[in-house]
């Protein structure tokens, strides 16, 4: 099934990204509240995914020197394994073309590294901890 992927427009819009990353980051993965949310939210490009006009899966954007970085991507626990997630990672790329950029970098729970090689992201770097979890640096040329 499509989904509607939106780049936030307006403040309800905004309130669901923040709902849905509040939802699996910090309900589901324990990250703080601090860590959650944090200065870069201010001039982030939020993005925000509806099924059926529910909010369901939401990220951000930053677009930092020569390249754009993907983060905070989360899909809610109830529709994962529908290549969802997937769906919000092609929007970004398209974004992220669109604004004349071609390098995307994003740093990504070890656990979902696997999901991103099989989008054409390549890791650069070792293990490390972010907000209690593990993570590590993948790139990709768009």
């Amino acid at each position: 099934m499509q989904v509607d992927i939106r780049t936030v427009r307006n403040p309800q819009e905004l309130t669901d990204a923040f709902q849905i990353r509040r939802n699996v980051f910090i309900d589901e993965q324990g990250v703080s509240e601090a860590d959650e949310h944090d200065a870069f939210d201010d001039s982030a490009k939020h993005l925000v995914g509806y099924l059926n006009g529910k909010p369901f899966a939401a990220a951000r954007l930053r677009f930092i020197e020569d390249y754009a970085k993907l983060e905070r991507i989360c899909v809610e626990r109830a529709h994962r394994g529908h290549r969802y997630g997937q769906q919000m990672i092609d929007h970004m790329e398209n974004v992220i073309k669109h604004a004349g950029y071609s390098k995307a970098k994003l740093n990504a729970q070890t656990h979902a590294e696997g999901f991103y090689e099989s989008l054409g992201y390549q890791t650069v770097s070792e293990e490390f901890m972010d907000a209690g979890i593990p993570h590590v640096t993948m790139i990709k040329d768009l």
